[in-house]
């Protein structure tokens, strides 16, 4: 891009557009994942749905590649495109909450942590992710889960409405009634079909919840995933527990002696009567005494920035994920393998629940196709010393291709790693790909969106 080109960019919007000779440029095309080092043309942070309307306009007509940034979590960075243009959704961080209709409308840039915050103050919630710091946009056109999932579904699941810019620049408003098919694609199909502008999302009486972590060492694998297998299908929907290898945190509340060792465990979220958490909790006790279990009540944003302070932005991270209908003899050996040679203190593998109130949905009702799995795990090679990225890579990578025959075949969407190819983004979508590629042509048939895990456009019949 041509400083006569940037000009005339920065002429038609009104957000900044900030090219590599401004200052705020490093910032600008830094984001959550440090392995990545792309360099885009320009970054134009949007005011509003009329900026980026007149951005796809300006990019689209100039031949220009195009990438969307949210929050900026994308794995594999698909907010940033080398010498491309990447739309900042960052000035349109908003939240506001109807709390007589128990809803809330979100901008395209908001945080989790800002939803969390505005409908916690009238005892709401949704279920979206484990980190305040994720993208509302990019985690939910996924399908997003977290804590609530068992008890609430998917994201996707209390999403009842999106407005959408499309690749020809106009905005339309996608729900069950109003153009019903782009609101299918949204719900699990990705950035691949326009940018959302805002959200409009469920929400369900959440306020304290009790939160509970139990961890056992890491030789314990076989037992408590052997327990944990049959436990927590068969628990009430109101406990929700990701079963976790890690490296313990130095730092509460762990206890100092534990600190630095390879364990196994749960991170527990419980929604029910607060009183009844110790009793519900009581089996963790079967596959052997824990090395630590602690409890305690809970405002849920509290449980949703847990993690925040532990894994920051600028860390050097690769992950790949998989869906699992169940944790097989087999796949523990693999487990145990991989969590005694966790390689750097940050590293890990979660195991999330996806039954419960998601598996009740039906497997058409939206994109996402994996109604019938238990669980959607990730792997995750994390570590701040860019010399360790090969290493953590490596092992994120060995950790799932070992895993995989005993996986359903494909992954969450928001969990394929970079370099996986299509044949894996069409593993994830199984049969609903080529009604996805379908709705895509009636969208973006030129594919203009297409920095993500694409989905190519049916060819016109």
């Amino acid at each position: 891009m041509d400083d006569t080109t940037l000009e005339a960019m920065r002429t038609a919007l009104r957000g900044p557009v900030i090219g590599p000779k401004d200052l705020e440029y490093p910032q600008a095309r830094t984001i959550y994942n440090a392995m990545i080092d792309r360099r885009p043309a320009a970054v134009v942070r949007c005011t509003d749905a009329a900026d980026v309307m007149a951005a796809v306009d300006f990019i689209r007509d100039r031949g220009l590649e195009l990438a969307v940034r949210g929050g900026g979590h994308s794995g594999p960075g698909l907010c940033l495109v080398d010498d491309g243009v990447t739309i900042d959704l960052s000035p349109m961080r908003w939240a506001r909450v109807d709390p007589g209709a128990e809803t809330a409308r979100v901008g395209g840039g908001t945080l989790l942590g800002d939803l969390d915050h505005a409908a916690h103050g009238f005892g709401l919630a949704t279920p979206a992710g484990i980190m305040s710091t994720t993208g509302v946009g990019g985690l939910t056109l996924g399908g997003g889960h977290g804590h609530l999932t068992r008890k609430y579904g998917l994201t996707v699941d209390n999403l009842l409405s999106a407005d959408v810019v499309l690749a020809d620049g106009s905005s339309v408003t996608a729900s069950e009634s109003e153009n019903p098919d782009l609101f299918w694609a949204l719900r699990g199909g990705g950035g691949n079909f326009g940018i959302v502008t805002s959200f409009r999302f469920r929400l369900h009486p959440v306020h304290t919840v009790g939160v509970a972590i139990t961890v056992w060492p890491v030789d314990r694998t076989p037992e408590v995933l052997h327990w944990y297998r049959e436990f927590l299908p068969q628990a009430p929907d109101d406990l929700n527990g990701f079963y976790a290898l890690l490296v313990v945190p130095p730092g509460p509340p762990f206890p100092e002696e534990i600190h630095g060792q390879k364990m196994c465990g749960v991170v527990w979220c419980w929604t029910g009567d607060p009183d009844r958490l110790e009793e519900i909790l009581t089996p963790v006790n079967e596959p052997g005494p824990p090395a630590f279990h602690f409890t305690t009540p809970m405002p849920y944003p509290a449980l949703q920035t847990m993690f925040d302070e532990l894994i920051p932005t600028g860390l050097q991270w690769y992950w790949r994920g998989g869906f699992f209908d169940r944790i097989t003899d087999e796949a523990i050996d693999v487990h145990l393998k991989y969590g005694e040679n966790i390689p750097t203190d940050l590293s890990t593998m979660h195991l999330y629940p996806v039954d419960g109130a998601a598996g009740r949905v039906g497997r058409d009702d939206t994109a996402w196709s994996y109604r019938d799995a238990v669980w959607s795990g990730v792997i995750a090679g994390i570590d701040p010393d860019p010399a360790n990225a090969e290493t953590v890579r490596q092992w994120a990578t060995d950790y799932e291709e070992a895993l995989r025959p005993y996986s359903m075949g494909g992954s969450y969407v928001n969990f394929i790693g970079a370099g996986e190819g299509q044949e894996r983004v069409r593993a994830t979508y199984r049969d609903h790909y080529d009604r996805l590629a379908g709705i895509k042509r009636t969208y973006d048939p030129d594919n203009l969106f297409r920095a993500n895990q694409n989905i190519e456009a049916a060819p016109q019949q």
